[in-house]
């Protein structure tokens, strides 16, 4: 048992100011994508939160940490590729808090213009996320603001009440694929899962252009790796978080890569099956499925559809094989 995780008790408890919010997401079995997989395919609709993805979950939960603790700042500051940054947008905006968030330069727009519509300052800096989460760090340290890191364990409580609704209302999932930025996805995921002493296979998801994980796990210790993603911006990570690391190398059953161009069909498969729209981190769970398509025989699998927020020009690309 990982002592680091949240226990059945504290996530169950946590589902309360999630739902204060909005309510659970929907999980279907999707006879198309299962037809096409060659078995029961699963997806869990994360894109259907109010910032179309998972991570707004750790932002509220996250928030009530602060509060509990008598810690809750007047201003924050944070680093994103997008979703982690709505997700503190969102939670701020509910406690009165100022927020500002720091982005890459060449960022998407439709992230950023949601962020701004959700209140958030949004600042553009450095070549990729670690840059932009650097300036985050300094300007914190610099006029007072309260720095939210990308990881932390009140964001993994938040996030593993999804894989809670999930594994309670599919009891029967054999392996379930989790795509991996920074680590908080799928380090919920093994805490739903021995929170509940589910026998459901945790299977982690890198892009191929983003291996700081893969990398990492082979070293034991932690490994930078360049990245060059261009569709998996929710994957983007050049350092994997040491926290994160050992739960990770603790807990997945093993680690998949999926390319651009894996991805890019994913989101195509996912659109013509589903008619529901992901980004690319939010199709990389599918995209990993159906690499190891011939393996999953008569398995249940598990997908995430965790984010939905792809700018509409990438989109039109994708769809029309040009990326």
């Amino acid at each position: 048992m990982h002592t680091d995780l949240p226990t059945l008790a504290q996530i169950q408890a946590a589902t309360q100011t999630i739902y204060a919010a909005f309510g659970p997401t929907p999980q279907y079995r999707w006879t198309t994508l299962s037809q096409r997989l060659g078995t029961d395919c699963w997806v869990k609709h994360e894109n259907h939160t109010p910032v179309g993805a998972f991570k707004v979950r750790g932002g509220l939960t996250y928030f009530e940490h602060l509060a509990r603790s008598g810690q809750m700042p007047p201003k924050v500051i944070s680093a994103t590729r997008g979703n982690h940054g709505q997700s503190i947008a969102y939670a701020a905006a509910r406690h009165g808090v100022a927020c500002t968030i720091v982005v890459p330069l060449g960022n998407s727009a439709e992230k950023n213009a949601a962020m701004r519509a959700l209140g958030a300052q949004l600042i553009e800096q450095g070549h990729d996320f670690q840059a932009a989460r650097e300036h985050a760090l300094s300007l914190a340290q610099a006029s007072g603001a309260h720095m939210v890191p990308s990881y932390h364990p009140a964001l993994v409580l938040g996030v593993a009440t999804g894989w809670l609704e999930f594994f309670q209302a599919v009891p029967s999932l054999d392996v379930l694929y989790v795509p991996i930025g920074l680590g908080s996805g799928a380090c919920a995921a093994l805490a739903a899962k021995q929170a509940l002493g589910h026998p459901v296979r945790v299977v982690g998801v890198v892009s191929a252009h983003a291996t700081t994980y893969l990398d990492s796990m082979a070293a034991n210790c932690v490994v930078e790796a360049p990245v060059s993603t261009v569709l998996a911006d929710g994957m983007a990570v050049r350092r994997a978080d040491p926290q994160a690391l050992a739960i990770l190398q603790a807990g997945l059953d093993r680690v998949v890569q999926v390319s651009d161009a894996q991805v890019a069909q994913a989101m195509r498969d996912l659109y013509t099956d589903t008619h529901n729209l992901a980004e690319g981190a939010g199709a990389a769970s599918f995209a990993a499925a159906w690499s190891e398509r011939e393996q999953l025989r008569g398995q249940v699998v598990g997908t995430t559809l965790c984010g939905g927020n792809v700018d509409a020009s990438t989109l039109c690309q994708v769809l029309q094989n040009r990326t």
